[in-house]
């Protein structure tokens, strides 16, 4: 009688069975052998002196092959436990380096990271993980065992391990979100959209890497970054929207801001509700997303020097982006130039008070319009 080694616990909530959540080698220890009996004792050990002793039993009695496995694991078990997380990466890299492919050690390593905060860690052993799981969906059936056989047993593995990649994901994505540096952190999510490049969680990785440029004001990764995005999938309307934002400023560009725009809006009249958002958290998504798309027109517009167009659309924005008050101001501000330019200065005053009246990048700027206006005959100029 044989039976497979006692798996490291990684937390309550995953129950996949050890047999079939093991990716990696599988270690045989004959029941009822001395190393059987030693991990029975490690197992029942309450002390954690005595627990880690015995570990060191074991580990100093089988220094070499298979079972040495079966002590870094135990070693890695006791060290994340004991929040000691620099001793639980000191025996998961000596576990990696007998058994490269061990899932359930990458896992441990990633919980181990988070638990201490370290995202580059984290990171690093993310990307191990992944590769792992893409190894194993690529590799070829053992010899020996059907193809249709194999891809039974492949599923049911993939389907016992799937709490842990959701734990891994959610882990990447949360310490990404929380980096302070925009640049840093959209790096993260760049790095984290490689790792699932097929996934839905991959794609939202990159939209959040071009906000994170955005946000740093690194124009040319933003640009980079989205381009590749939106040839990716070309109906994602983040991307969309973000690159026709960014166009509909740049002269050059107007054409496809528009196109980009259009696009967006007629997409976002088809969207589906995603399940993880509430109505009312989708209701305002698609609205400020509408407006989004209708203030870029707008813009597009103004640069165009087609003002009665513009005025049209950024009216339109206005109440779909009462929301959010740095983009509503910015859209007042634009539909101020456009009235202006079609010398309705009684409503270009409106727009820009509005502008003026929220804490956003615009207040000063459309106070020293509205300070024009309300001495000299104001020159009319496009939105900036």
């Amino acid at each position: 009688m044989f039976r497979l080694r006692t798996l490291v616990a990684l937390f309550s909530l995953i129950f996949a069975p050890a047999g079939r959540a093991q990716l990696g080698k599988s270690v045989m220890i004959p029941a009822g052998s001395e190393a059987d009996r030693q991990i029975s004792a490690i197992n029942a050990a309450s002390d954690p002196a005595q627990k880690l002793q015995l570990i060191d039993q074991f580990s100093q009695a089988h220094p070499d092959g298979d079972l040495q496995i079966v002590a870094d694991e135990q070693y890695v078990s006791y060290y994340i436990n004991a929040k000691q997380y620099d001793k639980a990466f000191e025996y998961g890299d000596k576990l990696f380096a007998l058994d490269p492919n061990n899932y359930s050690n990458a896992v441990n390593m990633v919980r181990a990271a988070n638990e201490k905060g370290d995202t580059e860690k984290l990171y690093a052993y993310g990307e191990k993980s992944a590769a792992i799981l893409q190894g194993f969906k690529a590799a070829p059936a053992p010899e020996g065992t059907s193809s249709d056989n194999w891809t039974r047993i492949r599923t049911e593995k993939l389907e016992s391990i799937k709490d842990n990649e959701n734990y891994i994901e959610q882990s990447l994505l949360g310490a990404a979100y929380a980096v302070k540096d925009p640049n840093k952190r959209a790096n993260y999510f760049l790095r984290f959209a490689k790792m699932y490049p097929d996934s839905a969680q991959g794609e939202q990785a990159l939209s959040l890497a071009v906000s994170s440029y955005q946000q740093a004001q690194n124009r040319a990764k933003m640009q980079e970054v989205a381009n590749a995005a939106l040839a990716k999938n070309p109906n994602n309307v983040g991307i969309l929207l973000v690159l026709a934002d960014d166009y509909s400023e740049k002269p050059d560009q107007l054409d496809k801001a528009e196109a980009y725009a259009k696009k967006a809006s007629t997409l976002l009249d088809n969207a589906k509700k995603p399940e993880n958002l509430t109505d009312e958290q989708w209701k305002q998504q698609i609205s400020v997303q509408k407006g989004l798309a209708f203030s870029a027109l707008g813009q597009v517009n103004i640069e165009k020097k087609q003002n009665a167009a513009a005025v049209d659309n950024l009216t339109k924005a206005a109440p779909l982006l009462k929301s959010n008050a740095a983009l509503y101001a910015r859209n007042q501000y634009r539909l101020g130039f456009a009235y202006l330019n079609l010398k309705r200065n009684s409503e270009a005053k409106q727009a820009f008070t509005d502008a003026a009246s929220l804490d956003t990048p615009y207040k000063g700027p459309a106070q020293q319009k509205l300070t024009e206006l309300s001495g000299a005959k104001a020159t009319p100029k496009k939105a900036s």
